[in-house]
């Protein structure tokens, strides 16, 4: 039976970037565990959804874990147009995972047992939002969700908004103990030329992306998902031939969600007073619920209005 050491725990929530120098390629890897039951334990998800979140929380934490600055934000947000699949999205800050999925039961139990992008979201498109908190700046991405997987849809997502050259894989599977596992890699080429230069055509100019393209492509979904085996391990796994790869560190992730007292006062404080009445129920109660956490946050309105 497996069992998972101490070892095993350490490669648990938590991301390693690497750098292959004289390929101009970058990488990052996570792999999820607890983080991820806590997540998907607040919703009673079946598994086409809980493998679809599961799978965006990876990437969320793959994208999010590059922000410079430990203030900013990442939120990945895919919407529908007919699919079951009405409103998915994640979002990292601080090292602070969370992501919710909203769904039709009825309409999701008619789509296949391993159903494609489309037959989840329709014609669905997916967003990649980048705030950084210091420089007050927002970068925003647009693409629309094709292709087979989540990876696909990154993939071109990075090739269409951002021009890099990418390869994104993603898996994830159930231990022994029914506990969820997901893993992540997302392998690209260092964006480098003259100023605006399109940067797709680097790869003219370095036609070693294909072959470290190809050496990622190798990566199964038994190593992203295997706790007992340490990330820098599998670096060197896929890239030991060469020259030089370096490790750049990462981030220990853990769930986090917004919705304390302090936050959700400061969020119905900013609505006149007379549409706080009409929230409050007879018993002059406003009850806040978490679609993240799936906790119902009641606020006294006495309590809001001399808080004002």
């Amino acid at each position: 039976m497996e069992n998972r050491t101490e070892l095993d725990r350490t490669e648990l929530d938590r991301t390693l970037g690497f750098a292959i120098l004289q390929q101009h390629a970058r990488g990052r890897l996570v792999r999820l565990g607890p983080v991820l039951d806590q997540i998907l334990s607040a919703h009673a998800y079946p598994p086409v959804i809980e493998r679809l979140l599961a799978e965006a929380l990876a990437l969320t934490a793959l994208l999010g874990s590059t922000l410079k600055n430990e203030t900013g934000q990442m939120t990945l947000q895919a919407q529908t147009e007919g699919g079951p699949i009405s409103l998915l999205v994640c979002d990292y800050k601080d090292s602070e995972l969370r992501g919710y999925v909203q769904f039709d039961a009825d309409r999701l139990a008619q789509a296949p047992a391993d159903p494609t992008l489309f037959a989840l979201f329709g014609k669905g498109y997916l967003a990649i939002t980048f705030d950084q908190a210091l420089t007050g700046e927002r970068y925003q991405g647009i693409v629309p969700l094709e292709g087979a997987s989540l990876a696909e849809a990154a993939e071109s997502y990075f090739a269409q908004s951002e021009q890099i050259p990418s390869l994104v894989r993603l898996a994830h599977r159930h231990d022994a103990y029914g506990r969820v596992i997901a893993g992540g890699m997302l392998l690209q080429h260092l964006p480098e030329g003259e100023e605006g230069r399109d940067r797709l055509h680097a790869r003219l100019d370095h036609p070693e992306w294909q072959h470290v393209e190809t050496l990622g492509g190798t990566i199964r979904d038994e190593e992203l998902t295997d706790p007992g085996l340490p990330m820098e391990t599998l670096v060197w796994r896929l890239f030991h031939d060469e020259q030089e790869v370096r490790v750049l560190g990462g981030a220990a992730l853990t769930r986090g969600c917004r919705c304390n007292r302090e936050h959700i006062l400061g969020v119905l404080s900013r609505f006149p007073a007379e549409e706080q009445e009409n929230m409050a129920d007879a018993d002059g109660l406003i009850r806040v619920d978490c679609a993240f956490c799936s906790i119902s946050h009641p606020v006294r309105l006495e309590e809001l209005q001399s808080a004002a």
